[in-house]
């Protein structure tokens, strides 16, 4: 028998990679060892997720013979990140490095060649020089193309690189090779640099919470500070005014208005009191707050928020997906090219073949695919930090391209559309003198929520909620009991008080015609309508209904031109079609079960291709699976797994927003794309024709990955408060 080693899972901190063929070679050098069973390397995050039936020093050491390292876990001990903000910063970047300080210092050493070549200094000087810095510099870079090549059967951009400045030192451009690799150094720490600066909004996601808490001892009641990853559920933790706060929770004791904005991008601070739920990174204001953590540290909605963002580069977009199958074939094509003009070109053309292997070398540094590769991961992480920031959580590229195409718009009525909930809109008693604070209807007020204070029907509860608001006094009813399917009954001062359905008083309780008209008109517009008798005299009726949401009309507005807005309810036709008119909706599809539900959505999806469907996470799971985006309102952990979009707030005024965000960031990648393949050609053409150097090719391809990166960087920026600028 033969023993394995059994299966090991790791999650690994990368250091130094520079674009996504970083992370590709990475995952293709390491899943080639033997014993590995799978591996993913996230670039925007610099993790890798590694397992199989091999020891951890055998992957590090195989990190480290790719060129990359390995950090420590970031926990609240450990060591806090350098950020490096500006000009200043981008140099301390680069002195923090081995490889980038000796780029510098490359640079300095042409400039002192240039300047000995000016003075008339011997070329065997300049040439020594040359030579050092091309050895300094250019060793790290050749060693890690010749590993990347043995261990992941790549031809990277550092090999490339490699093999164009030997060429030029063996036709005699020594100035030229010593600029190429140091200008090629420099590029990388830049990319690395914008890399970097790309992942810090990200890290601003995780920094949100405070990696402390104030935690109360059980026996004394004293404060002591307690790392957020040591706090256990049930612990009560106090927060004082101005703090933000470490952990989900309720409040026990305190009130406060909190700035959720982190959470749930609301602008305005949100009151809040005992039993309410408060949410780790968002802001306390100016009361003290006892909270009992319901979450730990890695459990909270901030967390979650933080690993779907960062795990959202798995999810690729279909851009994403064609940009690597292109660039696997992109490079070695325009090597082959490169050969053949090296080769062919001078029986052909004609020339000196120093010329044509000069223009071939120029065409090696062409082949780096970094600029396409890299803009659309960092664009797609900026539009979706950007929407976690306004209260939209994105989980991936593919909804993220997908919602910007979406053609219809399906939405759950309850909860969605409206409130969720019934309220009260109309109290009128048969002798109703049109005063709002009418003493007939005032009075039929006060009997109908004596009795429907022990009911446990939400219309009830719609009653008694109104009068309260209202400021009836509460009285007593005895004796009640429900009428199933009819209404209520009970007495109130021992006299027989009953609420119940226009059909059932229709046969038991008789109303003058004009009274029924009235309730009937009512019913047409989609309320519920509850009369009211006492004894055997009808004394009026109240008409409930599930309220539209205030952001309802202005939402659906928003939406983009063309859009088709259909309401899927499992309510009848006539309330549907009641609140699809008051909003402009296009169409209706009423009466609906659950799996009813998920029938409309997939017939809508085989009727327009793109749709989208909006609800509340619950019940209508299967509808949100089935469609092309599943969006969820709410911030509970189902939401969170249902759907592909969460509108963290509950408000349905984000959704403009993040279809114009996700709209936005497309065009972004496609105008990225477009650039940097008619770069590639341009120079492609330019360097066979002989109008440019090898100096000049690195130049433009380093700037170009500067520039889509910063590009994609954009959306960071993208939009005011929503429902301040989009609807």
């Amino acid at each position: 028998m033969t023993d394995h080693a059994p299966t090991q899972t790791y999650e690994l901190k990368i250091q130094g990679m520079d674009c996504t063929s970083c992370a590709t070679t990475l995952e293709t050098g390491i899943g080639k060892l033997s014993g590995v069973e799978a591996c993913d390397v996230n670039f925007m995050s610099e993790t890798m997720h590694i397992s199989g039936e091999l020891d951890r020093n055998t992957i590090e050491s195989a990190i480290h013979a790719l060129g990359y390292s390995i950090a420590p876990t970031a926990t609240s001990e450990s060591i806090i990140e350098e950020e490096y903000n500006g000009v200043g910063g981008f140099f301390r970047f680069m002195l923090s490095r081995t490889e980038t300080t000796l780029a510098l210092l490359g640079a300095v050493g042409i400039a002192a060649v240039i300047g000995l070549g000016m003075l008339g200094a011997p070329e065997r000087l300049t040439q020594i020089i040359e030579l050092t810095i091309i050895v300094a510099v250019g060793y790290p870079i050749a060693q890690r193309g010749l590993t990347e090549l043995r261990m992941s059967r790549r031809l990277t951009i550092n090999l490339l690189m490699t093999i164009a400045t030997i060429g030029a030192l063996i036709i005699g451009e020594w100035l030229e090779a010593t600029t190429v690799i140091v200008m090629f150094a420099i590029g990388e720490a830049l990319e690395g640099y914008s890399a970097d600066r790309a992942r810090g909004a990200i890290k601003s996601l995780m920094q949100l919470a405070p990696a402390e808490a104030l935690v109360l001892h059980r026996d004394n009641n004293l404060p002591q500070k307690t790392f957020v990853e040591e706090v256990t559920l049930g612990a009560t933790v106090l927060i004082p005014a101005g703090e933000r706060i470490p952990l989900d929770g309720i409040i026990l004791d305190g009130y406060s208005a909190i700035n959720e904005a982190p959470i749930t991008g609301e602008s305005l601070p949100i009151d809040k009191h005992i039993g309410d739920k408060v949410f780790a990174g968002t802001v306390n204001g100016t009361g003290a707050l006892q909270i009992e953590v319901t979450s730990l540290a890695q459990d909270s909605t901030l967390s979650r928020i933080i690993k779907l963002v960062q795990n959202a580069q798995a999810k690729k977009s279909t851009t994403e997906r064609f940009i690597d199958r292109f660039a696997a074939w992109y490079t070695p094509l325009v090597v082959i090219f490169a050969l053949a003009v090296a080769v062919l070109a001078p029986m052909i053309v004609g020339g000196a073949g120093s010329v044509w292997v000069y223009r071939a070398l120029a065409l090696l540094v062409v082949a780096c695919p970094c600029a396409l590769v890299i803009s659309t991961p960092v664009t797609v992480v900026s539009a979706m930090v950007r929407a976690a920031q306004q209260g939209v959580l994105i989980k991936g590229g593919q909804y993220l391209e997908a919602l910007g195409n979406i053609q219809a718009f399906a939405f759950d009525k309850t909860g969605t559309l409206t409130q969720g909930e019934p309220r009260v809109i109309t109290v009128k008693s048969v002798n109703c003198n049109g005063n709002p604070n009418c003493a007939d209807c005032q009075n039929m007020l006060t009997l109908a929520s004596a009795v429907e204070q022990q009911s446990e029907h939400p219309l009830g509860h719609a009653i008694v909620s109104y009068a309260q608001h209202q400021g009836i006094a509460m009285m007593t009813a005895q004796g009640v009991q429900t009428l199933i399917g009819r209404g209520i009954r009970g007495r109130v001062q021992d006299t027989p008080i009953t609420v119940g359905s226009h059909t059932f008083f229709d046969a038991e309780y008789p109303h003058t015609a004009t009274l029924c008209s009235d309730v009937k008109t009512h019913e047409a517009q989609g309320e519920t309508v509850m009369m009211v008798a006492r004894e055997n005299n009808v004394l009026g009726y109240i008409s409930v209904a599930d309220t539209v949401r205030p952001e309802s009309a202005a939402m659906l507005k928003a939406l983009p031109a063309g859009s088709h807005t259909i309401m899927l309810t499992g309510d009848n036709e006539t309330v549907a079609r009641s609140i699809a008119d008051k909003l402009g909706m296009d169409d209706i599809r009423a009466n609906l079960l659950p799996k009813d539900k998920l029938q409309s959505v997939q017939d809508l999806v085989e009727q327009y291709g793109q749709v989208a469907m909006v609800g509340d996470g619950i019940n209508d799971a299967p509808a949100l699976a089935s469609a092309t985006v599943g969006i969820a309102m709410g911030n509970t952990a189902q939401a969170m797994e249902t759907a592909d979009v969460v509108l963290m707030q509950n408000d349905l005024s984000r959704l403009p927003f993040a279809v114009q965000l996700s709209r936005h960031a497309t065009q972004i990648i496609q105008a990225n794309i477009v650039l940097s393949l008619l770069l590639k050609a341009v120079f492609v053409v330019l360097t066979v024709l002989g109008f440019t150097t090898l100096w000049m090719a690195v130049f433009a391809d380093m700037g170009l990955s500067l520039l889509v990166t910063l590009n994609g960087m954009r959306l960071l920026r993208f939009g005011a408060h929503p429902t301040a600028e989009h609807i």
